[in-house]
């Protein structure tokens, strides 16, 4: 028998990169509110789905410090409202979450390191793992960092921008992760639907700093301190995310390398 697939935040980056993964899903952006739980069920009840895809969130990390409200509302009560409607018709949940629920005390983590987040963003993202996991058994939540792809905005787009439009770009070297490559997560997320309930890191293989991820898109950058480059909301100095569960992706060089070369043939 088919499985019968749902892309929730179908219209953004990785959502993007998931339809080609998963080319018959039913796909849905803005148009379903994740955070209208009647409407959820419903949606979800109505399709005898089997395995559910939620890639929607409040990413802006700056902008949930200035609308918490929302961003708990997203990030934290959506994904619960998801899980319950899944465990409800016996559908599998993929959910997505992020680097940020750690504080970057330590130099990496593995899945089962306890989280303790230092902003808005990565606490309604912990928020929302908690209720997927209170809701329902049958999860897999992913955890990834410093996403890029073709369908968004994101670090590379923003670097090749302001190299255009300044002399020198600034960027911090003492905030380090995994960037991580949209069309490789999408792939990696067939092979972890197939895999045991849980949370999983996955990320593009090599640690680097945000200054040397910009070195690698760009040549007129210069490092900074992230005392020199304050922004409202204060980032872990590490969020390596370790993956102790299945086999490594690329690294993310070679990722970035396809990334620019299909970006020019645009």
């Amino acid at each position: 028998m088919a499985q019968k697939v749902l892309i929730l935040g179908a219209s953004g980056m990785l959502g993007h990169d998931l339809q080609t993964v998963y080319p018959d899903a039913v796909c849905r952006g803005h148009e379903l509110d994740i955070t209208d739980e009647e409407a959820v069920l419903s949606f979800i009840s109505d399709l005898k789905l089997s395995l559910v895809i939620n890639a929607a969130a409040y990413t802006n990390v700056d902008g949930c410090e200035e609308e918490q409200d929302l961003a708990f509302v997203v990030n934290g009560e959506g994904p619960g409202h998801i899980a319950a409607a899944c465990h409800e018709v016996g559908a599998t949940l993929v959910h997505y979450s992020t680097d940020y629920v750690f504080d970057g005390s330590q130099e990496a983590y593995c899945e089962s390191d306890t989280p303790n987040p230092i902003n808005v963003y990565g606490a309604s993202k912990l928020r929302g793992e908690e209720a997927v996991m209170a809701a329902m058994d049958d999860y897999r939540i992913i955890r990834t960092s410093w996403l890029f792809g073709q369908n968004g905005p994101n670090f590379v787009e923003t670097m090749l921008r302001l190299s255009n439009e300044m002399e020198m770009v600034r960027v911090v070297n003492d905030q380090f992760g995994k960037p991580t490559f949209t069309v490789d997560l999408a792939a990696k997320t067939l092979e972890i639907v197939k895999r045991e309930p849980g949370i999983y890191h996955i990320t593009n293989e090599g640690v680097c700093s945000w200054y040397e991820f910009a070195s690698a898109i760009i040549p007129n950058v210069e490092p900074c301190s992230s005392e020199e480059f304050l922004r409202p909301a204060t980032r872990p100095k590490y969020s390596v995310l370790e993956n102790t569960k299945t086999g490594p992706m690329r690294p993310w060089q070679d990722a970035l390398t396809d990334y620019l070369n299909t970006r020019t043939k645009r």
